[in-house]
């Protein structure tokens, strides 16, 4: 299951088999802007493995650029389950995260890290784990990156498709979480779910699309 050649600039996957990638090294402590992958920054493929299936939603590297532009973080956190069953690999992982990142810097926009857990209670070893800190609702991906990238996450935000995006960020003490319809979003249950978790400081918002995020989102009004 490791990848067959050098890991791209800046990656690597830690002692327990989680993706790690340091784009931008960190300049002082700052928030961050964490968004998932698949159906929020780019279309829902169920497994994606393909590089010609990875598109950017529209409007998300606007969104990015947004960001980046008042100097906050951007961080890819994502849920990665097809490397647990085997549908795919890290090669694969690794082609369609290029293609997306490429895709971004053309739209003048960049992310300054990458967390993918591939873990799943369902999974094949050795990514067979009921409950890996790392997966979201889990808060270990935000964790990380919050300790690799100085983000203060009282003041940070997330997108996501899945009430369990949210459910991540409150745990690991985000100001907020925008809940999109894109993805997995129009779902039964899941915009109810996600906004249910406002309350004790935490705002749930809700959104058709990650283009929506700078009308909603704090730190891309500053």
């Amino acid at each position: 299951m490791l990848p067959s050649g050098p890991l791209p600039d800046g990656a690597s996957i830690d002692g327990e088999g989680v993706w790690v990638q340091i784009l931008k090294r960190p300049r002082g402590t700052r928030a961050a802007l964490f968004v998932d992958r698949d159906g929020v920054l780019v279309d829902e493929v169920r497994f994606l493995q393909r590089v010609e299936d990875a598109r950017l939603i529209p409007g998300a590297a606007d969104v990015v650029a947004a960001a980046n532009a008042r100097g906050v973080a951007v961080v890819v956190v994502t849920n990665q389950a097809g490397i647990a069953y085997g549908h795919y690999g890290w090669d694969a992982f690794i082609r369609v995260q290029e293609k997306i990142l490429a895709d971004l810097t053309a739209d003048g926009a960049f992310v300054d890290g990458v967390f993918a857990c591939p873990h799943h209670a369902a999974g094949r070893p050795p990514y067979d784990h009921p409950d890996h800190p790392a997966r979201k609702p889990n808060p270990g991906m935000l964790l990380r990156a919050a300790e690799m990238l100085s983000l203060d996450l009282a003041a940070s935000w997330m997108v996501g498709d899945r009430a369990d995006d949210l459910k991540a960020a409150r745990n690991a003490g985000l100001a907020g979480g925008v809940h999109v319809l894109t993805g997995h979003g129009a779902r039964a249950g899941e915009r109810t779910a996600a906004m249910a978790l406002s309350g004790d400081g935490f705002r749930a918002l809700a959104a058709s699309s990650i283009a929506d995020a700078p009308s909603l989102v704090p730190l891309l009004r500053a």
